[in-house]
């Protein structure tokens, strides 16, 4: 079965993530080891990418947070 592109999702790098999130990629292992930033998606020996649409997500919570504070 062909995948819809509408469904496909996009994954991006622990750098990539670092990058939109403007983390460190220390600070962004700790915030996934307390569970505070979406889990990787496991592609095989020390590699892991994210759901870009996740990352998207955890951003975007973070501006709705700050306008409600």
């Amino acid at each position: 079965m062909k995948p819809d592109n509408d469904n496909i999702a996009i994954l991006v790098s622990l750098n990539e993530a670092a990058k939109m999130t403007s983390m460190s990629r220390t600070m962004l292992n700790k915030y996934r080891a307390s569970g505070r930033f979406p889990q990787p998606v496991d592609l095989g020996d020390r590699r892991v990418a994210f759901v870009k649409t996740e990352v998207m997500e955890w951003i975007q919570k973070k501006i709705d947070a700050r306008k409600a504070a």
